[in-house]
């Protein structure tokens, strides 16, 4: 049992990395929106990000497996990316509806 223990929690490990890189790159997009950047700032951003990314997987791969990559790990990644987007969009729509809404009523109070 404890070698099921070891591999569930990799594939949860696994999971939440799949969620933080994507919500990582979410919240650069924000910043983007806010903030205009330029073609070459973009680029850069880009490349410290798939950089970073790249050592965070390997550090995750690497403490959970030794190092050996499994296929559970980069399904837990990807399901974990799945999730985040999916639910991420339905957070974002339901904030902006409200925020919407709140907008509104401030505006017939004027």
């Amino acid at each position: 049992m404890q070698g099921l223990r070891t591999e569930v929690t990799a594939f949860l490990t696994a999971f939440l990395t799949g969620m933080i890189v994507v919500c990582a790159y979410v919240c650069i997009r924000k910043f983007r929106r806010v903030i205009r950047h330029t073609l070459t700032m973009v680029a850069v951003e880009d490349g410290l990000y798939w950089t970073g990314t790249a050592v965070y997987i390997f550090t995750q791969i690497y403490s959970t497996s030794s190092g050996s990559i499994r296929w559970y790990f980069v399904i837990g990644a990807g399901l974990g990316t799945a999730v985040f987007l999916l639910f991420g969009r339905f957070f974002e729509n339901m904030w902006s509806k409200c925020i919407k809404k709140r907008n509104e009523k401030s505006r017939k109070n004027y």
